[in-house]
């Protein structure tokens, strides 16, 4: 199929968690999965939507994921808690790990939570959302397969390994940051290689080190970190937060999802809820967020832009809009969702006239 496609929320919603219920999950983890999926596709984050299914379902039925999770947590301090995910989808899995953090952060100030044996969880602007909606300031750490070299290394060694934060805002909205160390979310290499699209110079080597437009061989290869040094620098403390702090894999041992099927990925997280009234009123703290955005808005602004935007605030734009229009999917991505449709006996996703 060429060409590109609208669907509703809704009906890939529908579709989704159709999928994953006739793999085992139970109907609340598949439609975690679900909403997760969507909720990135309609922030505009395609490399982490609805593309992603054809390899979770996979992994689900070579029985590398268990669809029915015992996700056991553990209080080892009043303020913390350790998660084990039991090869779980890491969607329920996180959010399971988040409600526990929030949990703890009413009773205490603060809850934080180290999750093993743990897979890919999506979008991890999911769990800071998670966090808002509840009125948390929030921190969202993961380890993931080996996708960068260390500074001065040549090989992949540490993972894209995002990092989300979040705080609840006043009348002007919150704040959403969720990055990736690559200089390009990996994801999106991975979706241009399935789509046989070039990437850019200059956001990846191959195999050999060598730069690379090419997707597949830049995904098979050494995605480059931002900022040199720095970027390395930071996903290594994501590797050492989410994975040596927590008992999930780490040092380049985290399974690629997509590359490898030998065994479990075993990815780690490391979640922190916060109360943002630990040392004001709510009501203060919400002024404050709200002088805060006004401030940097109010900032002169460079040549070439129109408006100063705050963390968050594009993907939030765009969830409106693909809300109301719906989401675009290419011919190429529609085709693998169809394939999975046939493979688990339920109706494709039905596109907007």
């Amino acid at each position: 199929m060429t060409g590109e496609f609208l669907y509703s929320a809704d009906e890939l919603r529908r579709f989704t968690a159709e999928c994953f219920v006739t793999l085992g999950l139970p109907d609340a983890h598949a439609k975690l999965v679900a909403d997760g999926l969507v909720e990135a596709d309609l922030r505009g984050l395609s490399s982490h939507g609805v593309s992603r299914i054809p390899t979770y379902c996979e992994r689900l039925r070579r029985g590398l994921v268990n669809p029915t999770p015992n996700i056991a947590v553990e209080r080892v301090t009043p303020v913390a808690a350790s998660v084990d995910g039991d090869r779980g989808m890491g969607f329920p899995v996180a959010h399971r790990a988040m409600e526990e953090a929030i949990d703890m952060a009413r009773g205490f100030g603060l809850g934080l939570v180290a999750v093993k044996h743990s897979t890919h969880f999506g979008m991890a602007a999911l769990y800071v959302l998670q966090a808002i909606e509840a009125d948390m300031i929030s921190l969202v750490f993961t380890n993931s397969s080996p996708a960068l070299p260390v500074w001065g290394g040549r090989s992949k060694f540490l993972g894209a390994a995002p990092m989300a934060a979040g705080a609840p805002g006043g009348k002007l909205g919150p704040y959403v940051l969720d990055m990736a160390m690559t200089v390009i979310a990996r994801g999106k290499i991975r979706l241009a290689a399935q789509r046989g699209d070039p990437i850019p110079e200059g956001l990846a080597i191959d195999l050999e080190g060598r730069p690379t437009t090419d997707a597949m061989e830049a995904f098979k290869g050494v995605c480059l970190p931002f900022g040199g040094h720095k970027g390395a620098a930071l996903s290594m403390l994501m590797d050492v937060f989410s994975g040596v702090f927590t008992g999930a894999a780490f040092a380049g041992d985290v399974v690629n999802p997509h590359l490898d099927f030998s065994g479990p990925q075993n990815a780690g997280h490391f979640l922190m809820a916060i109360k943002p009234d630990l040392f004001m009123p709510m009501a203060e703290y919400r002024e404050r967020m709200d002088t805060l955005v006004e401030r940097v808005k109010a900032c002169p602004r460079a040549e070439g832009f129109d408006e100063i935007l705050m963390p968050g605030e594009p993907e939030a734009r765009e969830h409106e809009r693909r809300l109301a229009d719906g989401i675009p999917l290419t011919g190429d991505i529609v085709e693998t969702l169809n394939k999975e449709a046939d493979t688990a006996g339920i109706r494709h996703p039905l596109s907007l006239a």
